[in-house]
């Protein structure tokens, strides 16, 4: 790292992931110049976020919301822009590092186009690797980008992870928090609503991933991100439950030696990391007090009530463009639970569903991974519709 300040960027600055790295970059001013700032609609948070932290162009994806942002900043000298295109210039603007946190596969675009770019790439979006994992990491090869991962359970294993001696790594394990609904039944799961689907008991976090995280799906998306980001079979990556969020991510060796990665649960933590490396940022974090904490449990998630990681696990063991199929469909599925089209336990019954009619296949470019998605989630849809 150069004396001078990092150059950065944030992409998604308006939700819970951007929002956290934005409360960094307030604390650490001197350190960095803020180039990009980037949301989906919200633009008078935008707006607010780029003045405070003198960025030199804001975008929203919508162009709907770009004459409130251009009038939001009205005289700061900031540039403003919109539409899909805006997002993309964002993620090329000159920078050294950039936080890729668009939800869903629409962050795909421009989180390729910062590889492609050869940056430092702090990655938040698993669903870009759900979606195009084996095309997305070519990329990243061949332009000599590093991606730094920014889940709390990638980036723990990250950090145990010895990448010199990968022959002697036994498996990896996940953990979760189990979500809200960890210990209600099949039938009252059935009737869960989204109030009740987004009220996560450790993290805060935005309405979609909160979602699946209650599902347990965002642990099996996760799977799919470790298998690309780590290079491990669905066979050595583990995952378990764990109530506390305190252990975030486990890394065990062929000696029977077990590295964990504990924490209090915060984003700003593995932010932090990725910010500041290859050293550390400072983060306001809660210091942990294992004594405080007390206990640390652990359970096997109940396939029966939590088939998403089935789901998920299928998928990457199937290859080939079915990991899309299931982002897509799972997507779509959420977004229908969250505006009461569907009921809960219907999210991935609806992903089954659309996994069996469309089983991928070969992903030659990305215009094949866009096509396949569009397809996934118009039969996604003609799903939702029968069961409304």
């Amino acid at each position: 790292m150069s004396d001078r300040p990092r150059r950065v960027s944030v992409l998604g600055s308006t939700g819970s992931i951007g929002q956290s790295t934005v409360d960094l970059l307030r604390r650490h001013r001197d350190e960095f110049v803020i180039e990009a700032l980037t949301a989906n609609r919200n633009a008078v948070l935008l707006a607010e976020q780029a003045k405070a932290l003198g960025a030199r162009f804001a975008a929203v994806a919508d162009p709907a919301d770009y004459p409130a942002l251009k009038e939001a900043l009205a005289g700061s000298g900031i540039a403003a822009a919109s539409g899909r295109a805006a997002l993309v210039e964002a993620a090329e603007r000159p920078a050294d590092w950039l936080m890729a946190g668009i939800v869903g596969a629409a962050g795909l675009e421009p989180t390729l186009a910062a590889v492609r770019c050869g940056r430092i790439v702090a990655f938040a979006n698993k669903e870009v690797l759900v979606s195009a994992g084996t095309l997305f990491m070519r990329e990243v090869a061949a332009h000599g980008a590093t991606l730094l991962p920014v889940d709390s359970e990638h980036n723990a294993i990250w950090q145990c992870f010895d990448f010199t001696r990968t022959d002697g790594i036994e498996k990896i394990t996940l953990t979760c928090s189990g979500g809200p609904f960890r210990q209600r039944s099949y039938d009252e799961m059935r009737t869960a609503t989204p109030a009740e689907a987004v009220a996560h008991p450790t993290w805060r976090m935005g309405a979609k991933i909160s979602v699946d995280s209650a599902t347990l799906m965002n642990k099996g998306l996760e799977i799919i991100e470790a298998h690309h980001l780590f290079r491990l079979p669905s066979e050595k990556i583990d995952t378990v439950i764990h109530p506390q969020s305190i252990i975030h991510g486990l890394v065990t060796y062929r000696d029977g030696s077990v590295l964990a990665h504990l924490g209090s649960p915060d984003m700003r933590t593995p932010i932090a990391y990725a910010l500041g490396w290859p050293g550390r940022a400072a983060a306001p974090s809660k210091r942990l007090d294992l004594a405080e904490v007390g206990q640390l449990t652990f359970e096997l998630p109940d396939p029966r009530r939590f088939p998403a990681l089935r789901l998920a696990r299928e998928a990457l063991r199937a290859g080939t463009g079915a990991p899309t199929v299931l982002n897509a469909a799972n997507e779509t599925a959420v977004h229908a639970f969250l505006e009461e089209r569907i009921g809960f336990l219907d999210i991935a019954a609806t992903v089954e569903r659309t996994l069996e009619l469309l089983p991928g296949g070969r992903l030659e470019s990305l215009d094949d991974v866009y096509d396949l998605d569009k397809a996934a989630r118009a039969a996604a849809a003609r799903l939702i519709a029968a069961l409304a």
